[in-house]
């Protein structure tokens, strides 16, 4: 189950990298200096994509778990 391990530990930092995305792109729409109805539709996006996010890299621990529960 090494296998499950390492492919968990690639989902969980492709994960982590789109969290990363997600606090650059928040950063670059706050310095955009956009009005309030362009600024909120852009952090939108980042909160979705943020879930998102979320959610992959907490599927690479579960793979993870699962690989160390199973050797």
């Amino acid at each position: 189950m090494e296998w499950l391990i390492w492919s968990g530990a690639a989902v969980s930092l492709a994960g982590v990298a789109g969290l990363v995305w997600c606090v650059l792109y928040a950063l670059r729409a706050r310095r955009a200096g956009l009005d309030d109805a362009g600024l909120r539709a852009r952090l939108q996006r980042a909160v979705a994509m943020n879930m998102a996010a979320l959610m992959v890299s907490a599927l690479g621990l579960m793979m993870v778990i699962a690989g160390i529960m199973l050797r």
